[in-house]
């Protein structure tokens, strides 16, 4: 893994490197005229205006960004401990690396992406709440830098396809620089990112999808009818270790891949205000991994699932379509084999208001509810978890959020430990 860290260190270096004119195949990209550096606090990145050859690159289809989240929580009541400290202090970095080769006129349509992430801490599920959503999402361990994601795309057909190959990651992760629906699997606008969303699992994806680590795979994305109908495959190595190059499970000769098949609707509703974005989604999974079943009697390979997704706009606060402020709607729901998945069915609701307070028009207010209805073959004491948050994301500038954060999850662990109430407190920085 060290030889792709110092691939990776090395394309940074590259983007500290004016660039004046890039050639390629005897066409020649001049370099972009420098735009007004944005003020501090309306900058996306604080960064912007900070080095003239990085925002050199990022006018000339090289972008980056270095994002730093750290979180703070505690169980204030119940769970399994209120003393425990452990944990309370997490957080992480995720450094991207973006090069759009349509920009630099090398290959119509293509793009590579890295993502390194490194962090602190498990956060404080494990020894203070014990629940099966996991009450921090994001945590990511203590782990100095991973590689986690490094994949070529390439657009065809006018954007009507896009074909994703390396080492990915099926649910989204950060996902790349890219614009319109999601290139992953079971991707939601107002819950899907633990960085600027809801932190716990059960409100970040559903829990019964087997998604492997970061590992090596491929993507098809097919829209036959642009932003309105799309078509999404995935395969990906279903024992793949994030912190590897993904080429010796991979390519073992017991290899096994986890797929998927996602087919969406991404309509607009008509409105007063403009059209209000939706999105509804409804996929499959194959598990061809043995699992032992929970009485005993062997194991089953081959496991399938079966999901649903959808995010709505419903109300608009004015008629500026780039202003998202207003009200939306999102819910999932998933059905696994009980016999060796622990949550027989699981879904989850919610809502998300953008510029609730006047003057604070990019401020977020999310709640939401996760439930699982466990297996009864499984030797829980309860039937259920049920997980509720609500957060509020305070953007100070596009670059600089602060999110105080409350959840009350019941029967944590199928009644393994008592009622607990978490609050949290999670900031964000973008470099």
């Amino acid at each position: 893994m060290t030889r792709y860290v110092r691939y990776a260190l090395m394309t940074i270096l590259l983007l500290a490197t004016p660039l004046c004119q890039i050639h390629a195949d005897d066409a020649v990209v001049e370099a972009a005229e420098p735009t007004e550096t944005p003020g501090l606090w309306e900058r996306d990145q604080l960064s912007q205006g900070w080095f003239e050859p990085l925002d050199q690159a990022r006018e000339n289809g090289f972008y980056s960004s270095l994002t730093i989240t750290t979180v703070y929580q505690q169980a204030v009541r119940g769970g399994r401990s209120t003393h425990r400290k452990a944990g309370r202090l997490s957080g992480g970095y995720e450094l991207e690396l973006q090069v759009d080769f349509d920009k630099l006129k090398w290959i119509p349509g293509g793009s590579v992406y890295a993502l390194a992430s490194g962090g602190w801490s498990d956060g404080i599920d494990g020894p203070a709440v014990g629940s099966l959503f996991n009450v921090n999402a994001g945590a990511f361990g203590d782990r100095a830098v991973d590689l986690l994601e490094l994949w070529y795309e390439q657009s065809l057909l006018d954007d009507h396809l896009r074909i994703r190959v390396g080492k990915i990651d099926l649910s989204g992760g950060t996902g790349g620089f890219s614009d319109g629906p999601y290139p992953w699997f079971d991707g939601n606008a107002y819950a899907n990112d633990p960085g600027i969303q809801f932190l716990n699992g059960g409100l970040v994806n559903n829990p019964q999808i087997p998604f492997p680590q970061q590992g090596l795979g491929a993507i098809a994305y097919l829209a036959p009818v642009k932003d309105l109908l799309y078509v999404l495959l995935g395969v990906a190595d279903s024992r793949a270790d994030s912190r590897t190059t993904g080429f010796a499970s991979a390519f073992a000769r017991d290899t096994r891949v986890v797929a998927m098949a996602e087919v969406g609707l991404t309509p607009t509703l008509p409105s007063a205000n403009g059209d209000m974005c939706g999105g509804y989604r409804v996929g499959v999974w194959y598990d061809p991994q043995p699992k032992e079943r929970f009485d005993s009697r062997g194991v089953k390979r081959n496991d399938i699932g079966l999901y649903a997704n959808f995010n709505q706009m419903i109300f608009k606060e004015n008629d500026d379509e780039d202003d998202a402020q207003g009200l939306g709607l999102f819910g999932r729901y998933g059905l696994a084999n009980g016999s060796v998945n622990e949550i027989r069915h699981f879904w989850s609701v919610g809502l998300q208001y953008q510029g609730l307070i006047p003057g604070r028009d990019c401020d977020v207010l999310g709640a939401g509810v996760a439930n699982g209805h466990l297996s009864d073959e499984a030797d829980f004491r309860k039937s259920r978890e049920t997980a509720v948050e609500v957060y509020y994301n305070i953007q100070f500038t596009p670059w600089l959020m602060l999110t105080p954060d409350i959840q009350y999850i019941t029967h944590p662990g199928g009644g393994a430990a008592k009622d607990a109430l978490v609050v949290g407190l999670r900031l964000q920085i973008i470099f």
